[in-house]
């Protein structure tokens, strides 16, 4: 191209203006450069020392370098962080290979503006952090400063209005909705599905109504972080019904909170199927729930099956209840991943009240129950426990003053229970124990249910012409993106500057805000596992620095390329080994939720790195390009890792292959 303008800044020696900047003018008709120096005057010096690094540009007559041809094809502006990530790979990174910086890599740089940038430097050394420096910092694209704060408000006061119908709706906040209201039925029907992060309040929802009906159907499914709060919902409410069917369902960080709900309602049913399945690290309360109720039944059904370490409090659950209140547990955290369920003060004081837990915590990978103060006091009422906690690992289950003070035909009866329960102080006369069993016997056919097919391999289905399962690769975090280093670098993360995080982020005590920032700083902050090495990094230069610092400047960045074949058949195409396929070493890092992109890099010893073509089964067209990593030391391996579940192995025995799912990365020495 002829009459082509190229420009490089030098490095900058003082934080002083002014400064001066190199033009370097390449004409390539003549051949020959023209350098000009120029003094420029700033306002205010907003720009940091990273925007700087690098050299002057190589210019000849071969032109210019492949990577500045690469910035220039891009149009980069060169004062933006992905211009400076450039410009720092390239000063870091020394791998020769002909486009060094992957484009999903850089991808995840910021996009804030130069202007948007200086702001946010400057706001930075005021502390304490200033309105204005949360407002600039909230207004980053691709940031989620709250997980909390719904987005509309709506409120409806009158009574016996026609049925609702909030299908494909989200974000609402239903205030004194259907309270007093005398019969209809209300449907939440695919209600804020597919959602990143949505933010549903019903207050007084239904209070002090008659035969009022509401189902919530395939509620907030397959979304990330779900808030939802039920304050006094039915609360003396009679004869109505409420159905919560596949609510919460792959979910990734379910909070969810029911506070009065149903208190003194008589005859009031609800419903709770598929509720909570499948979903991944959240918490869910029911406090004062059912407190003082007269009859009515709650029916808890496919109860957080399969999900992984989802916290369920229950806190005066069906306290001084009377009249045959009934309720259900079946299938309650059936193939879960360390369930943690507390009932504390659950049935005390309650009249002829009928509890039963059919299949409760069954096939669970450990998991933690506590029942305090469980039916103390009663009257006349029963438990049954059925099939509980026959976990394949032992679970720890706590019953403390469990049916004390109980009078009248008081009944508990515990079938088929497992191994690590603990009971304390109960009503020797009303309990009784049959068929204690020790589930561990049971064979790897039920436990290989814990684990996705796929998800991990042995190193021999890396073979073309194999047909093998890939399992679900997509990503489902919220879309971020990295902050520059000099803004993540002098933000607080730390367990103990927790206060001036959540004063960054404005996040409120027990918001779905702080049990995100909360359990990002405990994975982060969690101690290394023997011969690992690891860094959580909030910037793309942060990542390269800990990649560089275990592996050298010889590197390169992969993952797989698309989720195409995902949850399918696939078969395998040509296998490439990285660096021949020899043992290497190699830095994986794997995303964390987190207001900004967090990453979670640690160091993996003796690994192969492979790329393989995936291909359709039917057609053998390549619908993919995989990365997987074989870990060839397991020894230090815990023993209920889902790889040995899967594979029927144990530490130390086999090597253990998974691929490098959507937005993950693998580092390794470039070959």
């Amino acid at each position: 191209k002829s009459n082509l303008y190229v420009w490089e800044t030098i490095d900058l020696l003082s934080p002083k203006c002014p400064i001066y900047v190199l033009f370097l003018i390449y004409h390539s008709h003549t051949h020959y450069l023209t350098i000009t120096k120029m003094k420029i005057q700033f306002i205010f010096l907003f720009f940091s020392l990273s925007f700087f690094h690098g050299s002057i540009a190589t210019i000849g007559n071969k032109g210019i370098t492949q990577t500045q041809e690469y910035s220039f094809k891009q149009k980069t502006n060169p004062f933006t962080p992905k211009a400076s990530l450039i410009r720092y790979w390239n000063t870091k990174i020394s791998n020769k290979l002909p486009n060094p910086i992957p484009n999903f890599f850089l991808s995840k740089a910021s996009p804030l503006t130069p202007q948007h940038y200086a702001n946010l430097v400057n706001l930075l050394k005021q502390k304490p952090f200033s309105a204005n420096f949360h407002n600039s910092l909230c207004s980053t694209p691709y940031l989620l400063c709250s997980f909390d704060h719904p987005s509309e408000y709506y409120q409806s006061k009158k009574t016996n209005k026609p049925d609702a119908n909030f299908a494909v709706y989200s974000n609402k906040k239903f205030a004194t909705y259907g309270s007093s209201r005398l019969g209809g039925v209300d449907s939440f029907k695919n209600y804020s599905n597919g959602l990143n992060t949505n933010n549903d309040s019903f207050k007084k929802y239904s209070t002090t109504s008659t035969r009022h009906s509401g189902q919530f159907n395939s509620y907030a499914e397959n979304g990330n972080v779900a808030n939802t709060n039920f304050t006094s919902y039915g609360s003396g409410s009679s004869s109505g019904t409420g159905e919560f069917k596949s609510y919460d369902k792959l979910v990734n960080d379910p909070n969810l909170g029911f506070t009065t709900y149903d208190s003194s309602a008589t005859n009031h049913k609800l419903s709770f199927a598929s509720y909570g399945n499948e979903t991944n690290s959240g918490s869910e309360s029911f406090n004062s729930y059912g407190k003082r109720v007269r009859s009515g039944n709650s029916d808890f059904i496919n109860y957080a099956v399969s999900s992984n370490i989802l916290q369920s409090s229950f806190t005066g659950y069906g306290e001084l209840g009377t009249g045959a209140a009934n309720d259900s547990f079946t299938s309650y955290s059936f193939n879960g991943n360390n369930p943690r369920s507390t009932f504390k003060t659950y049935g005390a004081g309650s009249v002829s009240g009928s509890d039963t837990f059919v299949s409760y915590r069954n096939r669970a990978n450990v998991g933690d129950d506590s029942f305090q103060s469980y039916g103390s006091k009663s009257k006349s009422g029963a438990a049954t426990f059925t099939n509980y906690g026959q976990s394949f690992n032992e679970g720890n289950d706590t019953f403390t003053e469990y049916g004390k003070g109980s009078s009248g035909k008081t009944a508990f009866g515990f079938k088929t229970y497992g191994l690590g329960r603990a009971f304390k102080g109960y009503n020797k006369n009303g309990v009784s124990f049959s068929s204690y069993n020790n589930f561990s016997t049971f064979s790897g056919k039920i436990v290989n249910k814990f684990v996705e097919p796929g998800k991990f391999f042995r190193e021999s289905m890396l073979k073309e012409g194999n047909v093998m399962v890939m399992p679900d690769i997509r990503d489902k975090m919220p879309e971020r993106s990295f902050l520059p280093l000099s803004i993540s670098s002098k933000l607080p993360f730390s367990s103990s500057m927790l206060e001036d995080i959540k004063e960054a982020f404005h996040a409120r005590d027990g918001s779905a805000t702080e049990h995100v920032i909360k359990n990002a700083l405990g994975e982060c902050e969690r101690g290394p596992s023997m011969g690992e090495t690891k860094r959580c990094v909030g910037s793309a230069e942060a990542m390269i620095d800990f990649a560089v610092s275990v592996l050298g400047p010889n590197v390169v960045v992969k993952t797989t390329e698309s989720v195409n074949g995902s949850k399918n058949s696939v078969m395998i195409g040509k296998v490439y080994g990285i660096n021949g396929g020899k043992v290497t070493k190699s830095v994986s890092c794997h995303q964390t939720l987190y207001p900004y992109l967090l990453y979670y890099c640690h160091s993996v010893p003796q690994v192969r790195v492979y790329e393989a073509e995936i291909l359709d089964v039917e057609t053998k067209s390549k619908i993919n390009h995989g990365v997987a990593i074989c870990h060839l030391d397991t020894s230090s391996w815990g023993p209920q890792h889902g790889a040995f579940i899967a594979l029927g192995s144990e530490p130390g025995k086999i090597e253990v292959c998974h691929w490098i799912f959507e937005n993950d990365m693998t580092w390794t020495i470039a070959s």
